[in-house]
């Protein structure tokens, strides 16, 4: 998975984000991640691009918002 990264990000946290996401397959694995961390971050917003393409947005605990592009 390709990531655009639209902010700054420290190395640290952009190496953690790379992992994570590499990891992770479906938007199921996603809402997973997201309901295992402490406290638990639930899809924050859902933009519909058209009928087939929405944009799925989480917070990640480094403080920014990972926005994951789904068909």
């Amino acid at each position: 998975m390709d990531i655009e990264w639209r902010t700054d990000v420290e190395p640290g946290a952009r190496r953690v984000i790379a992992s994570l996401v590499s990891s992770q397959r479906t938007l199921e694995d996603v809402v997973r991640w997201g309901l295992a961390l402490t406290p638990p971050r639930l899809v924050a917003d859902v933009v519909v691009q058209d009928e087939y393409n929405h944009d799925v947005v989480l917070e990640h605990p480094a403080g920014v918002y990972l926005v994951y592009d789904t068909t």
